[in-house]
């Protein structure tokens, strides 16, 4: 079994599995239009938010974070003994596909739900402070932006020390952190000039919708 194959093609399983436009159907379910016409364009749980309430939101967002942890969890129990690179370049590939899914013509989310879920399957215990940070700045601080990048800058420190300090996991999964961390400032580029400039607009409950 070559490694290196089995490997990249879980990469593209995962980009696969990644490219499944959640909050684009469900808003489409919901609502009837189509999500990249509306608001920010994207298809994750904030603009669903914004276009179609809480309860749209909310099943986008679990469904954009299980679908790489699932994944990861399944990879794992089929391919245990490939120091990690399966789960990692599938991970890769789910937030790829994510931000940029083939199914919408590379149109996608930011990746912000569906990073931290992936990394929760790969390392619970390292991935935990990004999702804390990432609720925090979600629903006290209000910055939906600003919470995808501190959870994504999180799971790179925290598995980078832990890949080349303490061993705790294996190399695969700092790569992983790194790419999903590039992933998603590409993807939230204009968010973080509108943060920078102090426009960015925060995420309420009482936000009227788009639509």
């Amino acid at each position: 079994m070559d490694t290196v194959l089995v490997s990249l093609g879980c990469g593209v399983i995962g980009y696969l599995i990644g490219s499944i436009p959640f909050g684009w159907v469900i808003v489409k379910l919901v609502k009837g239009i189509d999500i990249r016409q509306y608001g920010s364009g994207r298809t994750g749980g904030t603009n669903v938010f914004r276009v179609a309430g809480f309860p749209a939101a909310f099943a986008t967002g679990m469904l954009d974070f299980g679908k790489g942890a699932v994944l990861v969890l399944v990879l794992r129990q089929l391919l245990p003994s490939l120091n990690g690179w399966p789960e990692a370049l599938a991970g890769i590939g789910v937030v790829l596909g994510h931000n940029a899914s083939v199914f919408l013509r590379f149109h996608g989310g930011a990746g912000g739900a569906t990073s931290v879920g992936t990394a929760l399957a790969l390392w619970p215990l390292g991935a935990l402070p990004a999702f804390v940070i990432g609720l925090f700045f979600l629903f006290v601080v209000g910055y939906a932006s600003l919470a995808t990048i501190l959870a994504c800058l999180s799971i790179v420190g925290v598995f980078t020390v832990a890949t080349f300090t303490t061993g705790a996991v294996p190399i695969a999964y700092a790569v992983f952190s790194w790419a999903v961390m590039v992933l998603t400032g590409i993807a939230l580029r204009p968010n973080i000039a509108r943060l920078l400039a102090g426009t960015e607009k925060r995420v309420s409950l009482s936000d009227k919708r788009v639509v």
